[in-house]
């Protein structure tokens, strides 16, 4: 095999082809690089990819077209087929001999996401497996056109039939929709040769293990394919044409069925073990608290999705099947449209593509399409128009928090007061009390005789005045009955006794001045713009172990007496050793420590409880920073300020696991490449690599003409 490896090989590169291949391929890739990646600052190098990947319609045909068809016509495949070496070593020299031919630009553009690095945040990951996808598909296309190249003696009509059958592998996902919208076992045999979508899939920043083994079983199929049809001619040359043909039959049909049988079983095979993600944010992995509540779902629920399968989200589907197999209690049924156009009217009055209906004993929720993505809008002054941009991917948060609605047994309601310069919470917030299925209204507490005791809990964000002591005497009866209540303090100049009044019925007390940091590790440029260390409570989980918490402009909480029996305190949120309390005029240009401040550490958020005896247990959950729930603060910490609240209110709620999956970001900040550099790149890898692989392509060609 090695000698026929050899002797192949050095003959794509003594005849010319090897080299107008190589060049033609790099021409291509570097045109869209430049374009997709370089021009247009795309991070995925898959847009390039998936756009060039047409070359192999026409490039591999005429690279493949003389492998073995030339030689059958020139009547030299008789000294081969009569060599003391098996066919099967035969085909594999000629066809590895192509694959290194193909490797070899494939080699090349691996260094052009190392490029794109110097110029912003690459996902390394998802560029490498969509390189991976383009060599995987290349080395199928090779295999076709090697069988192919087997049946004929003409290299034109082998080139055609290459094309055809490539053409067919591209277009199968197409032809199968045709015959039938919904597939049967008809489609799902047609569907084995379909070779673009395993490709496209290898682009969508999964390592999908079923892509990866349908190129090497369609591979293996194709060469042991060609085997047989050169085996036939080989046994016609000594009298047991008969014999093995009868064989050659079996064995064909055998392995045809043997490949269509693995590939049926790997597409059953649970997406958990075949997909790993590789993107960034995981979009297309599950997230703890989703997994626990699943495995954990002890009624029945099941999953509408208003969609053929085959044509549904592909993130949403994935997220679908991976929690399908978590629990028995959980079902996913697929409703194509176009057969049962009126299902959905049984849930809601109207509904969109790619929708879904969680429907349980209790009750039902539609989750629109739209919600399942976020976007942002942007004005384009060159075209006078707004631009939609995909930002982040909410399916597995909406789809956990739909099911927990539907599967719970009642609706806790949280009280949000207002009426003493609270801060409103955004919608960013709001959207999270909904996730987490907590109703909520916004109260004044003088409109109300007393805090009901079913309540969630009571909200105070950042109250600027003080309370008066009727609203004080609320919320103090309202924990002496076992009540909850998050109360976030800040910075104010009037008195606030009243408010100190609900900190110090559980024992809590606020230090003056302003929180600064000493250690420059747990502050953000300025160090009253806190980083605080996380506590160990259970607020804090769901939120990545590398990633910030945002606190600016922080006063400290103190804990008076940790003596009382009755009495547990929670850390959750804290400075470090170094931190002090600036009491004095704080200066823009001096952090420095004086007498009259106060020496830290301090708590930020703590949780105070109380025993109250008979079952009974008052909560408090104190933060001392009016603005860590405000857009501003939650921004710079990629919503980890929300993730924390919604773990708080959920907690209060008494769910058990958090539903409320934080948005994962699809957003990736473009590639910024000054022209200059776009130009240089451009011309080494579109101009000057492919017209130099050509002359010296040209050179090696005219020296052995005149040899």
């Amino acid at each position: 095999m090695l000698a026929i490896y050899k002797r192949e090989l050095k003959s794509y590169f003594q005849s010319f082809i090897g080299f107008l291949f190589i060049a033609v391929t790099l021409f291509f890739v570097s045109l869209y690089y430049i374009v997709y990646n370089l021009m247009s600052g795309y991070p995925y190098f898959s847009y390039a990819i998936a756009n060039v990947v047409i070359l192999f319609l026409i490039a591999i045909p005429v690279l493949c077209m003389r492998v073995l068809s030339e030689e059958r016509k020139n009547k030299t495949d008789q000294l081969i087929l009569t060599a003391p070496i098996s066919v099967g070593d035969i085909v594999m020299g000629k066809f590895l001999a192509l694959l290194t031919v193909f490797a070899i630009p494939t080699a090349i553009i691996c260094l052009y996401p190392l490029s794109m690095s110097l110029f912003g945040s690459v996902p390394m990951g998802q560029n490498y497996i969509a390189i991976l996808g383009f060599f995987l598909y290349g080395m199928a296309s090779i295999a076709t056109c090697v069988f192919i190249s087997s049946l004929t003696e003409s290299v034109v009509i082998a080139a055609v039939l290459s094309f055809i059958a490539m053409f067919v592998g591209y277009m199968m996902s197409g032809i199968t929709s045709m015959i039938s919208a919904t597939g049967n076992w008809f489609t799902k045999i047609l569907g084995c040769y379909d070779t673009y979508t395993p490709f496209s899939e290898l682009l969508n920043g999964t390592l999908n293990l079923k892509s990866v083994a349908y190129y090497f079983l369609l591979t293996a199929l194709l060469l042991f394919l060609t085997v047989q049809s050169i085996q036939k001619r080989r046994y016609s040359v000594s009298v047991k044409n008969f014999s093995f043909s009868a064989y050659s039959t079996v064995s064909v049909a055998l392995a045809a069925a043997a490949v269509i049988v693995v590939n049926l079983v790997i597409d059953e095979m649970p997406v958990s073990w075949t997909n790993i993600d590789m993107t960034s944010e995981k979009i297309y992995s599950l997230t703890d608290q989703t997994k626990e509540y699943v495995k954990g779902m002890q009624e029945d629920a099941v999953i509408y999705v208003i969609a053929a399968e085959d044509s549904c989200d592909t993130v949403v589907a994935q997220t679908l099947e991976r929690m399908d197999e978590l629990s028995d209690h959980l079902t996913v049924e697929y409703v194509d449209p176009s057969v049962n156009p009126r299902f959905y009217q049984q849930y809601t009055d109207s509904i969109s593509m790619n929708s879904l209906i969680v429907v349980s004993e209790k009750r039902n929720k539609v989750v629109l399409y739209s919600s399942v993505y976020e976007s942002d809008s942007s004005y384009d002054y060159y075209s006078g128009s707004y631009s939609s941009t995909t930002t982040g991917y909410d399916g597995e948060g909406q789809i956990l928090s739909a099911l927990a609605y539907v599967l719970s047994d009642d609706m806790p309601k949280l009280y949000l007061t207002q009426g003493h310069g609270e801060y409103d919470f955004s919608t960013t917030f709001l959207n999270g009390f909904q996730k987490e299925n907590i109703e909520y209204e916004t109260v004044n507490l003088m409109d109300l005789e007393e805090i009901p005791d079913n309540a969630a809990g009571v909200v105070v964000n950042g109250a600027t005045t003080d309370f008066s002591k009727d609203d004080t005497e609320k919320i103090l009866n309202y924990l002496k009955n076992g009540g909850k209540v998050i109360l976030v303090t800040g910075l104010t100049d009037e008195e606030t006794p009243n408010l100190d009044s609900i900190m110090d019925y559980m024992g809590l007390s606020v230090a003056d001045g302003i929180v600064l940091e000493g250690d420059t590790s747990n502050y953000y440029r300025i160090p009253y713009y806190l980083l605080p260390e996380r506590g160990f409570s259970t607020y804090t989980s769901g939120i990545s172990s590398y990633g910030y918490l945002f606190a600016p402009l922080s006063k400290g909480i103190l804990i008076q007496n940790t003596d009382d029996e009755n009495m547990t305190y929670t850390d959750i949120l804290h400075t470090s050793d170094k931190a002090f309390s600036k009491v004095g005029t704080l200066s823009n240009n001096d952090f420095s420590m004086s007498d009259e401040d106060i020496a830290g550490p301090f708590k930020i958020a703590v949780e105070a409880r109380k025993d109250l005896g008979e079952d009974k247990e008052a909560r408090l959950i104190a933060i001392s920073c009016d603005q860590i729930f405000t857009d501003e603060a939650n921004t710079a910490v990629s919503g980890n300020n929300q993730q924390l609240l919604s773990n708080m209110v959920s907690s209060f709620s008494d769910h058990e696991i958090t539903v409320s999956v934080p948005v994962k970001s699809m957003e990736v900040s473009n590639l910024t490449v000054p022209q200059a550099k776009v130009i240089l790149l451009g011309v080494c890898s579109m101009v000057i690599a492919p017209v130099a692989l050509l002359l010296m392509g040209l050179i090696i060609w005219l020296r052995r003409r005149k040899r």
